[in-house]
Order: structure tokens, then C-alpha cells, then sequence
């Protein structure tokens, strides 16, 4: 029967050679960037565009557009066509639809009136002037983001998982309170849910750095979506051995462990592989516009599934045998002992 307690260093030591890189990287992150992660417009505040051209033009055409009119810090995502009815008729499903997310500036009207001049769009517009063709006026809009409303949603979410911590905590000491030291399961609980969202914004802020990947309001959606996975399969696993542990009194605790570990080591790998299934169909053919969302919340549920096996668990082994400082200092003088006596 293979030892997962046995074996956790190893575990510990993969998930620092994991997470390391990643806090390296939110140091670089918050020196350049200043946040541990690239910030989009989202949080940062700026401008959102959506721009309807007739004729289906390229990616690069439009940055070319932008880069003539002298933007250089921008994002542009084509989005789905306008059906032909849907602005008088003046576009079919041969167009295209663009939107464009650049930081707040002062030339914002300035931008908006090269967009609808028919000299500098003619070749994409309708040849019908802007009198003879109103729609040119419904096919671009414009919306500003300020930069408050990103840090009152992060704010939102940072207490959200300080709550989520507390309340697991809790929950599990009361459900846990005939199994000794209840409160440790629910700190290795947490203590993996932090280990999850350390490995996902490591890995965002790498991608930030490599790729020029940018957190949205659908980052933090993944990471809330990660921290609610990353306690449900810890919770899963320890109340195995909740049970485990009057049924086979008398056994040593890391046995027990090891054999809730491998009872429930199925349902977790199961409920992971149909979640790595569906997410890498939609990595494949879904949208770009999710592509990155759905990416950091597959790192986060293959994270979670890893800490709740081969960090939790093991983490309540070594806290049973007193190998983390500052806690169960009784443990570590009976190992003392033991190895005195040797």
C-alpha cells in the first residue's frame, strides 16, 4: 500500500519548487507593474470601445489603425458579428466587431471622432456618408471604468476570503470536535486553500510576465472559484478520516491517514478529470475572450486537488508528530525522547 504520509517532503518540496518561482515573480510583478499581478483596465480604470466595421478586417488592421492614431497601451478582442438586422441593416455577418481596452485618456473625443471620420475608415464603413448612412453613429460606443470600482471589487474579494477562512475554521472544529485536536483540521484546510491561490497567482503573474496576460474581473472569479473547490475536497478527505478513526482505534494515526487518503483518493481524481475535460474543450474552442479565465481556474482545480492530498493530509501528519515549529512542542520532546533512548 503506497505511504502518501511517508512520502511528505517530497510533497512539501514540489509545491515549493511550484510556488517559489511564482512569489519571485510577483516581486518582479510589483516592481514593474506595481501589483503582484498585471492589472487590466478593470482594475486600473480606462476605456472600453466597441467598434462594428462592415468589412471583416483583421486584428492587425485595427492595431495598425490604433497605432497610426498614436495609442500604444491597448488591448483589442474581436467579438462576435452583428446580425444584418440588428442596426438598420447597415451590417452583415461578413463584418466585424472589435472592442478595444485602453487606460484613461485625455483624447478620448479626439478618438472617438477619427473613428467615425469616413476618411480615415472609409475602406471599412459603408461609402454612404455619415447623412446618408445614421447607423455609423450606433456602431461605436463607448465606456469608462474607473479604477475605484477594481479596487472596491478586489477589496470585495480579499474580505470574502478572509470570511471563507474563518467560517471553514470554524465549521470544521464544530464538526470535527470528537476527533482530537479538531482545530488542526481546519487550519491544514486553510493552510491548502492558501497554498492554491499562492500557485494560481504565481502562475498569473508569470504569464503576466511572459506573455502579457492581464488579471480581470473574471481573475478574481477564478480564484473564488478555487478557494471554494480547494476546502470541499480537503473537507472530503479529512471527514474520511474522521470516520477512519474510532473504526480502526488502536492504529497508528499516520496508517489511518494514509488509508482515508486512499479511499477517497477516486472521488477526487473523478471529480477532477471530468472538470480537466470540460475545460480544456472550451481551452480549445471556446472564445478567446475566456480563454484566460478558464486556463488559471483549470491551474487552480488541478492545484486544489493536489493540495488536498498531498498537502493537507500530510500536514496533519506532521503536525501529529510535532515536525512544524512553534506547535505540538509535546510531540517533538517525545521524539526527543525516542531518540535519546536509541
Amino acid at each position: 500500500m503506497f505511504n502518501f504520509a511517508e512520502r511528505r517532503h517530497l510533497f512539501f518540496l514540489i509545491s515549493a519548487l511550484v510556488i517559489i518561482p511564482g512569489v519571485i515573480a510577483m516581486v518582479i510583478s510589483t516592481l514593474e507593474y506595481g501589483s503582484p499581478v498585471r492589472l487590466s483596465i478593470d482594475f486600473t480604470g480606462g476605456t472600453l470601445m466597441e467598434l462594428s466595421l462592415v468589412d471583416n478586417v483583421s486584428e492587425q488592421t485595427v492595431r495598425d489603425m490604433l497605432g497610426d492614431f498614436g495609442l500604444s497601451d491597448y488591448i483589442v478582442q474581436r467579438l462576435n458579428p452583428i446580425p444584418a438586422d440588428s442596426i438598420a441593416g447597415a451590417f452583415d455577418e461578413a463584418g466585424s466587431r472589435w472592442q478595444l481596452r485602453f487606460e484613461e485618456t485625455e483624447r478620448l473625443d479626439e478618438l472617438k471622432a477619427f473613428m467615425r471620420d469616413p476618411a480615415r475608415l472609409g475602406e471599412f464603413w459603408s461609402p454612404k456618408s455619415i447623412e446618408e448612412d445614421p447607423a455609423r453613429e450606433a456602431a461605436l460606443t463607448t465606456s469608462s471604468v474607473s479604477a475605484t470600482v477594481g479596487k472596491e471589487v478586489t477589496r470585495a474579494a480579499f474580505l470574502a476570503t478572509l470570511a471563507v477562512a474563518i467560517i471553514v475554521l470554524g465549521f470544521i472544529v464544530l464538526a470535527f470536535r470528537r476527533v482530537p485536536h479538531s482545530f488542526r483540521y481546519g487550519a491544514c484546510a486553510i493552510a491548502a486553500m492558501f497554498h492554491d491561490i499562492l500557485v494560481t497567482m504565481g502562475v498569473m503573474s508569470i504569464l503576466g510576465l511572459a506573455l502579457g496576460w492581464e488579471a480581470d474581473a473574471l481573475f478574481l472569479t477564478a480564484v473564488l472559484t478555487v478557494v471554494g473547490y480547494s476546502v470541499q475536497d480537503s473537507i472530503v478527505v479529512f471527514d474520511r478520516i474522521r470516520e477512519n478513526i474510532p473504526k480502526y482505534r488502536g492504529e497508528e494515526y499516520e496508517t489511518i491517514v494514509n488509508r482515508s487518503v486512499l479511499e477517497t483518493m477516486h472521488r477526487s481524481l473523478a471529480t477532477q478529470l471530468n472538470a480537466v475535460f470540460v475545460m480544456v474543450a472550451i481551452l480549445l474552442f471556446g472564445g478567446e475572450t475566456i480563454r484566460h479565465f478558464i486556463g488559471i481556474m483549470l491551474i487552480g482545480l488541478m492545484s486544489g486537488t493536489y493540495s488536498s492530498i498531498f498537502n493537507a493530509v500530510p500536514l496533519l501528519v506532521s503536525w501529529e508528530k510535532g515536525e512544524i515549529p512553534l506547535v505540538n512542542r509535546e510531540a517533538r520532546r517525545r521524539r526527543r525522547s525516542e531518540v535519546s533512548a536509541m
